[in-house]
This record gives structure tokens, sequence and C-alpha cells, in this order.
């Protein structure tokens, strides 16, 4: 058979590992200077966009979507076409989905310090950077299937799955969670509120880390792995059975991110069962791994890139064996809110992302570049270095986690809470923070090391642009559907697998969102429950764009510990006008769901002003900002146009006088504040985060809990 002649897109591959370098380092510099503001509030600079709150969830989109987005692109760019034997469907596809891409980065870059956030965890970019990221990923999928059609090798290899079966998920869930009404043009609200609005949220959050952060890069483990070790994957029965029973079993899993919460029962306990079910398939994809290195243990204790697989692999297979265990309720009883939850986070972000991003840009750039990589020494410097930061992060956040969560639940021997005051347990775990700190600066020391030696790999090699290659045309003939070959025939259609990839991952999806929506007995309403003023509205507004829900919960669980301290627990019924719902991921305050009338508006003006004027020692940053910024008034008509077409149940023309309502309040507020000897102004943004503030847990009695309509 005549051979077809073609070549590789090498300069897009190039163009993505460029990026995921620089990302890299950008996103973990900013991780670093927020793990530092933790015990040096100083550090906030009491300017608005430097803030803990604003520039949190920059770090966590820098390294989720621009460094470890970047990697898989690289990975993907330079597998599929290798795996397909066929240069990438279309070049300015390509160009297009790279430039894209990193303009929807930039934004982000901009808009979170900003203060333009949705606040929903990974998913805080507004609506019209939403449709951006949607384009630019249907671009990328238009890409990857032209390739995989026109492929002149019949059978789809294992990494391929992975890549389809991420991007028909990420589809899913970021259409589905991004469903918003613009109030503005950076402003929008989620169309879902409270409790189902938190189901939807933790089903895309949970998954987002499943697809975008495991499924590709398991992908990329099956491709490059084998690579670097010379050798074939260890069973391909195994990669089947990790592949389907994983895409299958994780979409279920998200509700165990509210266990103890409002949500009703039944979706937790669903959200439990599957997570540990999610034990097999994970550990058999981490056995795939490691023993594909079997009889090659001495090339992994001299080639450094196979050691930053191994741990990537080992590290992939703790977080996936602590999650399922992090899902028990027992377990999450004392986990969740705490900086447990953080150390878990990053021994996957840091150990299976990071590690293996690092080895496989140590196997790819010399590769690229016709050359041998400058220096191991220094890649050996390299892995040690972030193993050792990896270390360091780790066991400090998992010391202060478990002293956290023991602290809050202490009783002493009279039956009282023996540390009442939440700043108590926080000054406790300073030092663990400065360990932290220290781990993250050695991990980024490791990616400057990197970039040196990668800078000097390529000063010292020719890059290959177009890299010439040949292959038969795919053979046509179908595979015969027989006991044995039957994976081997899907593996020849494209189509077919991706429906099935598609179904698998629909029907835990719709399990969990059939009953949520569609019985209203899931969300039993409470009578005294009621919208929020408008000034309230604002100042929710006003909440949200500081990012106080990254440190403060609004969700007080039924335990006695949390009862004592915070007041009565919370009901789904409560949320039922909370677009979005806010209660949180991480206790680095108190909980603020009961605070509404639990101190006088001078003290909140006060602690925001100054915070360590009211609470010595805190390590809250100070917002003076919102005592001279006037609040822009002009918007509250249209919040109420917008939350009514949501549900909210504002009467017709409320709007009309909805500025009128708002100015009356504000001026109440400013009176008693002037009453106390602050100069206050009702038009200032602090007098509205005050009037949210103080509306908090307030709309239910005692009385009120049996009132269900």
């Amino acid at each position: 058979m005549e051979l077809e002649k073609f070549s590789y897109d090498n300069g897009i591959v190039r163009k993505f590992a460029l990026a995921t370098v620089l990302w890299g380092f950008i996103g973990m510099l900013v991780g670093v200077l927020i793990a530092t503001q933790l015990f040096m509030p100083a550090l906030n600079f009491d300017i608005s966009f430097l803030t803990f709150g604003r520039i949190r969830p920059l770090h966590t989109n820098a390294v989720i979507f621009a460094f470890v987005g970047n990697a898989i692109f690289t990975g993907v760019y330079y597998s599929l076409q290798r795996l397909c034997k066929a240069r990438m469907f279309n070049d300015l596809l390509s160009n297009i989905h790279f430039w894209g891409w990193q303009l929807i980065i930039v934004s982000a870059a901009i808009t979170l310090p900003l203060g333009l956030t949705t606040s929903k965890e990974y998913a805080e970019l507004e609506w019209p950077i939403d449709i951006a990221i949607a384009v630019v990923w249907i671009i990328f999928g238009i890409n990857m299937f032209g390739t995989i059609f026109k492929r002149r090798e019949k059978h789809m290899y294992v990494a391929i799955w992975f890549y389809i079966a991420t991007w028909v998920t990420i589809t899913v869930l970021h259409v589905v969670n991004s469903l918003e009404l613009p109030a503005s043009f950076m402003k929008s609200y989620p169309i879902y509120a409270g409790v189902q609005d938190a189901l939807v949220q933790w089903w895309y959050g949970h998954n987002a880390v499943a697809f975008f952060l495991t499924t590709p890069v398991l992908g990329l483990m099956y491709y490059f792995l084998p690579k670097a070790a010379n050798r074939p994957i260890y069973s391909y029965r195994l990669s089947i059975l990790h592949f389907w029973a994983l895409i299958f079993i994780y979409i279920w899993a998200g509700p165990h991110h509210l266990l103890y919460s409002a949500l009703p029962d039944w979706a937790q306990s669903l959200g439990t069962v599957f997570s540990i079910m999610l034990i097999a398939p994970s550990w058999g994809g981490m056995l795939n791994g490691l023993l594909t290195l079997r009889g090659a243990w001495d090339r992994v204790r001299e080639d450094p890139i196979l050691k930053f697989m191994v741990v990537a692999v080992t590290a992939y297979g703790m977080s996936t064996f602590e999650g399922p265990m992090l899902s028990l309720k027992n377990v999450n009883a004392i986990a969740h809110f705490t900086d447990w939850i953080i150390s878990h986070v990053h021994i996957g972000a840091l150990g299976w992302n990071g590690m293996l991003a690092f080895g496989m840009l140590y196997w790819l750039v010399p590769k690229l570049y016709r050359t041998d990589l400058y220096s191991k020494k220094l890649a050996n410097l390299h892995f040690w270095i972030a193993t050792l930061g990896i270390v360091f992060y780790a066991s400090s956040m998992y010391w202060a986690g478990i002293a956290q969560s023991l602290m809050w639940k202490q009783f002493d021997a009279s039956g009282v809470l023996q540390y009442p005051n939440f700043l108590e347990t926080v000054l406790q775990i300073i030092p663990m923070y400065m360990i932290r700190m220290f781990g993250g600066t050695l991990y980024l020391t490791g990616v400057v090391i990197m970039m040196y030696n990668l800078v000097k790999t390529m000063k010292q090699g020719s890059f290959l642009a177009e890299e010439a290659a040949e292959a038969p045309p795919m053979d046509k003939k179908p595979d015969r559907f027989v006991k044995g070959l039957r994976h081997r025939w899907l593996e020849g259609k494209a189509a077919v697998f991706t429906v099935l990839a598609f179904v698998a991952i629909l029907v835990g999806t719709l399990v969990e969102f059939v009953p949520m929506f569609m019985v209203k007995s899931n969300i039993p309403t409470i009578a005294s429950v009621k919208p929020y003023t408008p000034l309230e509205l604002q100042g929710r507004d006003i909440y949200i764009r500081e990012g106080c829900n990254n440190c403060h919960s609004q969700l007080i669980r039924p335990f006695r510990s949390e009862t004592e301290r915070y007041g009565e627990y919370s009901k789904a019924g409560e949320f039922v006008y909370d677009h979005p719902f806010l209660w949180g991921s991480k206790r680095t305050g108190p909980d603020l769901h009961r605070v509404g009338g639990k101190y006088p508006n001078l003290w909140h003006y006060l602690h925001m002003e100054n915070p360590r004027s009211m609470s010595p020692g805190s390590i809250m940053p100070s917002y003076p900002w919102l005592l001279t910024n006037d609040l822009d008034i002009s918007t509250t008509p249209t919040k109420i146009n917008v939350m009514r077409t949501l549900g909210v149940p504002y009467p017709d023309g409320y709007e009309e006088i909805a500025t009128d309502e708002l100015m009356a309040q504000a001026e109440q507020i400013a009176e008693d504040l002037q009453n106390a000897g602050i100069p206050a102004e009702p038009n200032k943004e602090i007098i509205a985060l005050i009037a949210y503030l103080q509306r908090l847990g307030t709309d239910i009695k005692a009385s009120d809990l049996s009132e269900n309509k």
C-alpha cells in the first residue's frame, strides 16, 4: 500500500508549551502571595484589587485553566496528531484556539481582581467570558474531532478516549452551570437559586476536577508515560475498565461536597455511594500507569522525567483514595470547611497535575528542538525541590485542618464550647500557614529552575516546526463484531464512541437533577422568608464582589458544636431567593448565616474599616474603600427586574419605587452610625454591605420552621 506523506504541526505545540510555563509561574506566584497574606494581612496593601478575597479565585483559575489547561492542550496537540497519523484538522482553528484561550485567561486576570465575579467556585468568570469559553471550546472540539475523523490509524488509542470524554463532559458542565441572566455587561445572576444552585455548582465543581484536571491528564499519562519509559501500557483490558467505569461513576459524585448541608439526604447519600465506588476505577488507572514501569525501575532512579511521572501517578492514587474517604459522613464531619481540604486539593494540583506536566515538558521540549535536555542535574534538582514543596505544603495543611476541626468541636467539662471565639482557632494555626507558604515557595522555585533549563535546551537546539511523516491510508475494512472484538470495533467508530461517552455521563446527571428540579418537596419553603430589600440586594453584590465567600461560609450544619457557636442550623427554604447560593467551601473566618443582629451597625463599620480594631490578631484584610465608594444605585431597577424574571416574588412595578426604598433604609443605617459618632453617609457602599449582613439569618424564628408551604 502506498504511503501518504504529510507533516505534524509542532508550532501549535510549542505555543501551548510556552504558555504552560508562563502561566504556571504566574499562577503559582499569586498562590504564594495569597498564602503569605493569610499570616501577613498587611500584604493586602489596603488595595481593593490585591485583597485575598479577590485574587484567591485568580490563583485557582490561573493554575487550573491557564497552567493545567495549556499543559493539556500541549499534550493533546502533540499526541493526537501522532496517534491519528494526521496533521491537525485545521491550522487556523488551532491558532484561534490558542489565542482565544490566552485572551480568556487575560480577561480573567483583569476581571477577577476588579471584583467582576459570579462567586461560583471554578466558574467565577462573568457571562461574556463564559460565552467566549464556549466558543473557543467548540473550536477546539471541531479541530479535535476533525483530526480524529480524518485519521489514518483505524483504532483509537486509549488516550483519545479520554480526550473525547473530556470534551463532551466539559461542554455539558460549562453550558448547564453557566446558565445565567445578565443584569449588565459584567453582572449576571444564575437561573438557579439556593439548594438547586448548590447542587448544580458542585456537580460542575467536582466534575471540573474530574473532567478537566483528571481525564485529559490521564490521557496524557497513557501517552507520555509509555513514551518516556519506552514500554507499552501495562494492560489494555484494564484501560477499558478504567475508562468506562471512571466516566460513568465520576459524574454522580458532586453531592459529596454538600454533606450535612440543606441538600436533601437522598442526594447526599447518592454522592457518597458513587464517591466510594470511584476508588476502583481510579486505582485501576494508577496501577495501569505504575505497572507500565515494571522492569524499568532502574531507569526511574536515573531519569528525572520518569521520577516526575511516578510521583504524579502516585499523587493521583493518593488523592483519589482520599477523596472517597472524605465523602464518608463521619470523615466529612471533621474535614469539611477546614484546611484539610486545601491539602487534599493540592495533592492533586501540585502532585498529579503539576508533576505530570513537568515530566511531559522535560520529555517534549528536547523532541521539538531536536536536542538533549540541557541539564539532567537541574531537572533532578527541580524534582526534589518540588517534591519537598508538596510535602511541606500538604503536611502543614493536614495538621492545620485537624487542629481547626478539633478546636471547633471541643467542649469543656461543663458542656460549654472551649473555644467560643473563632479567632482563637485561626491564631493557633498561623505557624502552619507559614510552613505552607514555605512549601509553595519551594515549588515555585522548582518552576523557575525548569524555566531556565527549558530555555537553555531551546537555545542549544533547532526547532522543527513542520515534522515530516508518512503513513498508509486508514483501512476501511470493517472489524468483525464478535466476542473479544467489541471494544476494538468501537475504537474504530469515533461517532458511536462519542455518543456512548455522552450517554455515560448523562445518566448520573439526570438521576440527580430531575428529582431536584421537578419534585417540589425537595425544597420546602418557609413562609417568613422574604426577598432581599433593594439595599440588601446591592449589599449582597458587594459581598460577592469582595470575595467574602472565599473565607466565610453561610451554612450551619446540624452539629451541636455549630448550633452552639452560630445558631439554628440552616434550612433549605431559607435560600430560595439566593441567586447565587453562598454556602462557601472554606472557613478561614466564622460562618455568617446567623450574623444578622448579632453586632450593632457600628461594629460592622469599624470591622470593615480595620478588622484588628474589633478583633485583635485578625488576619482579615481591611476594606477602607467601602467607606468612601459611592453606591451605584442606578442598577437597582434592572436588578429587581432580573430577579423577578428568575422567580423572586417582587411585585409588578416594584422597580419604580425600589430606589426610594433603598435610600430610606440606607438613611436609617447612616443615622444609627451618626448617633454612634461615625460621620457616615447613606450613599456609601459600606451602608449596603451592613444592611445585607444585618439581614442574614433573621428571616426565621423557631415557630417558622414548621410553617412550610
